[in-house]
């Protein structure tokens, strides 16, 4: 029993080929000290003589191993075990084995020295004896004397199915005492991989300042990350390589199927995402193929991106529960005129307070074989009868038509889910650079005498000079494409809001200009109106239709470009350029991977059932087909340092230069809760960020000399971002001010700024008629039916022009998942690890940094606590501002829709 000589001799070869790519000779030397825990594994016998065998050193060391496996796993090695018991009588299916930091291979100094194997021991047998959660194992190492301080291990899975190892904890290394290894990796079988599986002990070390002993091995473990850019990948390969999007569109389905690639080129530039190998569409060898729906979960990303089991199980029931409930109302036909429109306000009303009896869908049948009932979370019980309710929005808690309201409509741009997009009018009438002979005059209609009556006695030069007259301009991006969306069903229109800032810190909206261009072939086609508050009649109406369309056009660019672009989309590159440039023993590594988790699944994942040709992205937001190619014109000005909070807001015109404010700006909106509580956030960040990189970096010259550092950022630039690349905006990464404003400026897109855009979809948009995302019809004009049916019933007008009912409950259902904190989630100023670092220092940063953010936290519920003085964080609808609450101090970690809490990282 035991190993046989093709497994031993693939054990030698393996590891040798791991440690470093010597010759064959050298390669021959490394049973030299392989040798003795070889022969332990081969010989096999008892416990009792396996420890014998295995003892080589005369120095003991414990450890504690916390991972976990797979319900599958188990039950897979329980047959398995039946072949084979002997062996996992013996409990040699995991073997670890220690490197020295310090000390090199006594017979080539290019290796270090590497110690005889231990054994995770009493592995359980069966499948009912795994329980769910961490399973811990000890396990004794013995080292001789001149080993020193070990400062990674090696691992090898000889079971039938991976697990997942949390961590390594050694207990009473001579002249040190702990030595901890944060893994958080899956571990797969060894057959799977063509080298052993190696991890690092906490400890950070600049490349120059790498052990000798480890050098070698953190430069072989980074060249596996990055691979050699061939074939299919397959979930237990560890690549993190490059693509462009060639993967939305599905030509072999048919014409209308097709999308063009982004990335790569002058037309439709991108950032990249991770390469998945797959092979070409037999109708466009440019154009990958795709994963069937089925199939969507298991799309190629590195296994270690994946969602944990806890994550995983939260998704799966929330899309369940979504499935169901789009399917039932489909097939039940709950409202009463016509079963694809909401014929009443009341209608939306009962998506959350009458609910949907599930015992008289048909569509149960649908749904009862492919997802249990007990999986969905949003069941209740109504006398004894089963119930489906959407929860009830934020917006409509406390008050059902404050959502209506001006002061509502226009304090959403502040302090609602798209609060990244208004700007100051800093001329009148505004203009746009588009070229006019295309798309008619670029110079708005609106006049002075349209809003001058609004401006509590100032003329609109002076509103423009004191800074009091804004814009939510959604022109220059969707004029190009209206032509070409109103083909599609939709009806948009380029739309122009004025706002004013009132005496009392709120705004309101002034007019709202609707814009058509030229049509194809015509010099004078363009249309421009119009509109302006009204209180009753039916001016009132053509009021509420016109923010409606606005709120359109803003919906739009919320997930398309807010969303989506400005933090999904840009901040993958950085994820696959960290992990393959900077190893994990790396302090900016150690830095930046809690906030890059997670996010090239659910990119992945996004790509496959939410961006794609024909998938809820088209059928739910204004731009239907074109939307992602519109967001590649968008990232034509993408600028990276840009993306920070208070470059965004200085050219945004929010605010100004001020070297008496406390962060040295002034914001001309005081009462803009996004701006006020990003900017704590910002701050706070950039401070322990510069705390954190002055640990490690006593120079400017450190950061030149880091090769790793300045191979990740050129790969950023030039390869991730490769369309962008000749941009003179780029930081050179030359100095500590570049490294830290620039590392604060991921950090913060993947934290707050796409906490702030994201978590509070269901809160404003889960009720439809408050952020509609699509207009079927255009404008009534006066003498038409539908005029006349505006004025007589204005309700149905608007229900008949907004996003319909079927599409409105795909929308809310998908928002209802991205909203939703998962159970595990991990908020800034946390991380999963409390030995994330083995320097003091760092850990002692990090805690100022989290004692921060409490302070933070306390700041912003004493704020929405003063109404009267803060009137924008709580409005008309009184949902209190707590997107950017970071819910450090909240270690229950409960999930759900909470409305608050920065997480980590771009997960959901």
């Amino acid at each position: 029993m035991g190993y046989s000589k093709q497994q031993e001799q693939a054990s030698t070869s393996s590891i040798a080929n791991h440690i470093g790519t010597a010759s064959e000779t050298e390669k021959a030397s490394c049973l030299s000290f392989l040798g003795a825990g070889l022969q332990a594994v081969c010989c096999g016998g008892s416990k009792s003589k396996k420890k014998k065998e295995t003892k080589m050193g005369n120095i003991r060391v414990e450890a504690v191993v916390v991972l976990q496996m797979k319900n599958v796993l188990d039950f897979n090695d329980f047959h398995a075990s039946l072949h084979d018991g002997f062996k996992e009588l013996l409990g040699h299916r995991v073997s670890l084995q220690l490197v020295s930091a310090v000390q090199a291979d006594p017979e080539n100094e290019t290796r270090p020295r590497v110690g005889t194997p231990a054994f995770l021991e009493d592995w359980p047998k069966l499948p009912a004896a795994v329980a769910v959660g961490d399973t811990t194992f000890k396990v004794e190492f013995y080292l001789d004397e001149e080993f020193g301080t070990p400062g990674a291990f090696i691992i090898r899975n000889l079971h039938k199915s991976e697990f997942y190892l949390k961590t390594m904890t050694l207990q009473n290394v001579p002249g040190k005492g702990k030595v901890h290894f944060a893994c958080y990796s899956w571990v797969y079988p060894a057959d799977k991989y063509k080298y052993d599986r190696v991890f690092f002990a906490n400890q950070s070390y600049l490349p120059s300042g790498t052990p000798v002993a480890l050098k070698t091995l953190r430069e072989t473990e980074l060249m596996h990350l990055r691979g050699d850019g061939l074939g299919k990948l397959q979930e237990w390969d560890r690549v993190y390589d490059y693509a462009f999007y060639n993967d939305l569109g599905d030509p072999d389905k048919g014409e209308d199927k097709a999308r063009p690639v982004l990335g790569g080129s002058v037309e439709y530039p991108y950032p990249r995402r991770g390469r998945t190998g797959r092979p070409p569409t037999q109708s466009d060898p440019k154009t990958e193929s795709r994963l069937s729906v089925l199939a969507s979960f298991n799309i190629y990303v590195p296994r270690d991106e994946r969602f944990g089991q806890r994550k995983m199980s939260d998704v799966l029931a929330s899309a369940s529960k979504s499935i169901v409930q789009v399917l039932v109302a489909e097939s039940k036909a709950v409202f009463d005129k016509t079963p694809d429109e909401f014929d009443t306000f009341q209608d939306v009303f009962n998506l959350y307070e009458g609910g949907i009896k599930l015992a008289d869908s048909p569509a149960l049948d649908k749904v009862k074989d492919m997802i249990p009932l007990e999986m969905i979370k949003e069941l209740v019980r109504s006398d004894g009868e089963q119930l489906l309710k959407f929860p009830v929005p934020q917006v409509i808690q406390h008050d059902k038509s404050a959502w209506r309201t001006d002061e509502e409509f226009a304090r959403e741009m502040l302090a609602g889910i798209n609060p990244v997009v208004i700007s100051r009018l800093e001329e009148f009438p505004p203009k746009s650079k588009l070229d006019p002979a295309i798309y008619g005059p670029q110079t708005s209609t609106i006049t002075a005498e349209c809003i001058e009556k609004f401006l509590q006695g100032l003329t609109v030069e002076e509103a423009l000079n004191k800074h009091r007259l804004f814009i939510l301009d959604h022109y220059e991006a969707i004029m190009p494409y209206v032509n070409r969306i109103n083909t599609t069903g939709n009806k948009v229109y380029a739309s122009r809001t004025l706002l004013f800032l009132k005496d009392d810190g709120t705004l309101t909206p002034l007019a709202i200009e609707l814009c058509l261009p030229n049509h194809e072939g015509q010099d004078h086609g363009a249309v421009r109106k119009v509109y302006t508050p009204a209180d009753d009649g039916v001016q009132a109406s053509l009021w509420q239709l016109a923010k409606a369309y606005a709120a359109v056009g803003d919906s739009g660019n919320h997930q398309l470009i807010s969303h989506w672009l400005n933090t999904h989309a840009t901040m993958e590159p950085f994820v696959i350029a960290t992990n393959r440039q900077l190893s994990v023993m790396h302090p900016i590594y150690k830095l930046l991977q809690p906030h890059l988790r997670d996010t090239m699944y659910i990119n992945a994942l996004g790509r496959q059932l939410l961006l794609n040709a024909g998938g809820v992205l088209e059928k739910t937001i204004i731009p239907a087909r074109y939307a992602m190619e519109m967001s590649a014109t968008v990232y034509k000005s993408w600028n990276f340092t840009e993306q920070g909070l208070p470059a965004d807001l200085l050219k945004r015109g929010i605010a100004v230069q001020d070297s008496s404010r406390p962060h040295g700006l002034r914001l001309l909106i005081e009462d803009y809760p996004y701006a006020v509580d990003g900017l704590e956030i910002w701050f706070a960040i950039r401070d322990w960020v510069h705390d954190y990189c002055s640990i490690y970096y006593k120079s400017d010259h450190a950061i030149q000399s880091d090769t790793e550092l300045q191979a990740w950022w050129h790969e950023v630039r030039y390869v991730g971002h490769g369309d962008k690349k000749h941009e003179p905006w780029w930081p050179k990464m030359q100095n500590q001010h570049e490294l830290v404003e620039s590392l604060t400026t991921i950090i913060w897109v993947a934290s707050a700024l796409h906490a702030a855009v994201n978590f509070g979809q269901y809160a404003y948009a889960g009720f439809p008629l408050n952020r509609p995302t699509l207009s079927r019809r255009f404008m009534p004009e006066p003498g038409t039916k539908e005029y006349a049916e505006l004025e007589k019933d204005p309700d149905s007008i608007f229900l008949k022009t907004i996003t319909a009912q079927m599409q409105s409950l795909l929308g809310m259902s998908g928002i209802e998942i991205l909203s939703r904190h998962p159970s595990d989630e991990v908020y800034l100023g946390q991380n999963i690890d409390k030995e994330w670092s083995g320097e003091e220092e760092a850990l002692a940063a990090f805690c100022r940094f989290g004692d921060r953010l409490v302070h933070i936290e306390n700041r912003i519920m004493q704020m929405n606590g003063e109404s009267d003085k803060w009137k924008n964080r709580n409005g008309p609808v009184r949902v209190p501002y707590t997107l950017l609450y970071p819910n450090t101090s909240d270690l229950s970690r409960v999930g759900g829709l909470t409305g608050k809490g920065i997480p980590n990282s771009i997960s959901i």
